[in-house]
C-alpha cells in the first residue's frame, strides 16, 4: 500500500476518532501492527489552535511511522491554512474528513454533512491539494442517506483533483454507527476509481477483515471502534491474511502489560489529573468483556489518583491471573 510517495509497512490502519487516537493510543497500535495510524481530528478553525485540546493533538513527539493528520472544516482557505499549518508541525499525510456525523460537527457543514454539496467538497480538496507539497487523503461515507447514496460521485472528484488514497465508511451520514455497515457501495468505488481505496467499517475480526478486503476488492483495511480496547486486532488480522490462521488470544500476562503501559503513557501525555480520567475509557474498552457487570469499571472510575489506578489494575489482575481460562480480549462495543 502505497500513499503519494510513502510506502506503509502494511495495509492495516488506524481510523482518526476524536477523543480516541491520541498519542498514547496511536502509538500502542503502531507497535501492534497498524500499519498506518492518523490523529484525532483537528479544527481549521484558527481560533482554537492554541488551545491545550488542539495542541496536545498535534502532538507527535516521538512518534515512529508516517504521520497523518486529518483535519476537519468547511471553508476551503480556512481548510488549507490548517494543512500547512499541520504540515510544518511535522504531518507527512493531510487527511480530509468528510465522513464524521458528528452533530456538533455536521452542524457547522463539516464532516460527512459535505457529501450534500459536490462542488464544496471540489472546492476544499483543490485549496488543500494546492496547498501543501505531502499527499492528501480523504475520509466519507457512503452518501448523505440511503436514498443519497453518492459516494461515487465524490469517489471521482476526489480522483480528479489529486486526492491520493480515499477511505469510505459503509454507512450514510443518517446511519451514524446503528445497523452493520454495507460493502456493496465501497466494491463499486473500488471500481470507479484508480486510486487506493480503503474499507472501513465494522471490522472487528481477523475474518470479517478477509471477508470485507475479497468483497470489496479495497486496498487497505480502516480499524475504527474495533481497535478500542483491543490494539492486538491489527497483528491477528495481519497474521491471518498472511497465513490463514487465527492467532489465540493475548494471554493476561501480555493484557497486562499492554494496559498499564498504555494508561501510564495517557497519564504522562495528560499530566496525573487529567490523565486519570482520560484513563477510564480505555479501561473500560479493555476490559468490557470480563468486567460484564462493571464491578471493576464501576470502581476504576471512582479513583482520582492516577498512581492509585495503577495499583488498582495491579491487583485486579492479580486476582485475575487465579481464573485464567475466564479472560479473553474482544472489541468494545
Amino acid at each position: 500500500m502505497q500513499i503519494g510517495r510513502y510506502v506503509l509497512d502494511n495495509n492495516l490502519m488506524l481510523a482518526p476518532m476524536a477523543g480516541v487516537t491520541d498519542r498514547p493510543f496511536r502509538q500502542m497500535c503502531k507497535r501492534l501492527g497498524a500499519g498506518l495510524v492518523v490523529s484525532e481530528m483537528l479544527s481549521s478553525n484558527p481560533k482554537v489552535w492554541n488551545t491545550d485540546k488542539s495542541k496536545q493533538r498535534m502532538d507527535h513527539t516521538g512518534e515512529s511511522g508516517i504521520r497523518s493528520v486529518q483535519i476537519a472544516g468547511a471553508d476551503p482557505q480556512l481548510m488549507a491554512q490548517a494543512a500547512q499549518l499541520n504540515v510544518s508541525n511535522g504531518a507527512q499525510i493531510i487527511d480530509i474528513n468528510m465522513g464524521c456525523p458528528a452533530k456538533k460537527v455536521n452542524k457547522k457543514m463539516a464532516g460527512s454533512a459535505l457529501l450534500q454539496f459536490p462542488d464544496l467538497v471540489e472546492d476544499i480538496i483543490q485549496a488543500v491539494v494546492k496547498a501543501v507539497d505531502v499527499p492528501v487523503t480523504l475520509k466519507i461515507r457512503t452518501g448523505w442517506d440511503q436514498d443519497n447514496r453518492n459516494g461515487i460521485n465524490i469517489a471521482k472528484i476526489a480522483q480528479d483533483n489529486g486526492i491520493q488514497s480515499l477511505a469510505v465508511h459503509g454507512r450514510t451520514r443518517a446511519c451514524m454507527y446503528k445497523g452493520e455497515a454495507e460493502f456493496e457501495t465501497i466494491a463499486a468505488i473500488k471500481q470507479s476509481v484508480s486510486i487506493p481505496v480503503v474499507a472501513n467499517g465494522d471490522i472487528t475480526s481477523a475474518k470479517k477483515a478477509k471477508m470485507v478486503l475479497d468483497f470489496t476488492q479495497a486496498d487497505a483495511l480502516m480499524i475504527g471502534r474495533g481497535a478500542q480496547g483491543n490494539p492486538w486486532i491489527f497483528r491477528e488480522i495481519l497474521h491471518y491474511l498472511q497465513t490463514g490462521e487465527e492467532l489465540p488470544a493475548p494471554t493476561i500476562d501480555e493484557v497486562r502489560s499492554v494496559l498499564l503501559e498504555h494508561v501510564g503513557n495517557v497519564h504522562q501525555f495528560y499530566g496525573e489529573y487529567k490523565g486519570a480520567r482520560i484513563a477510564r475509557k480505555h479501561v473500560g474498552w479493555y476490559l468490557a468483556d470480563h468486567d460484564k457487570e462493571r464491578v471493576f469499571r464501576a470502581k476504576f472510575n471512582a479513583i482520582e489518583d492516577a498512581a492509585q489506578q495503577l495499583d488498582e489494575l495491579n491487583r485486579y489482575f492479580e486476582q485475575l491471573a487465579e481464573d485464567r481460562s475466564s479472560f479473553s480480549i474482544t472489541p468494545a462495543a
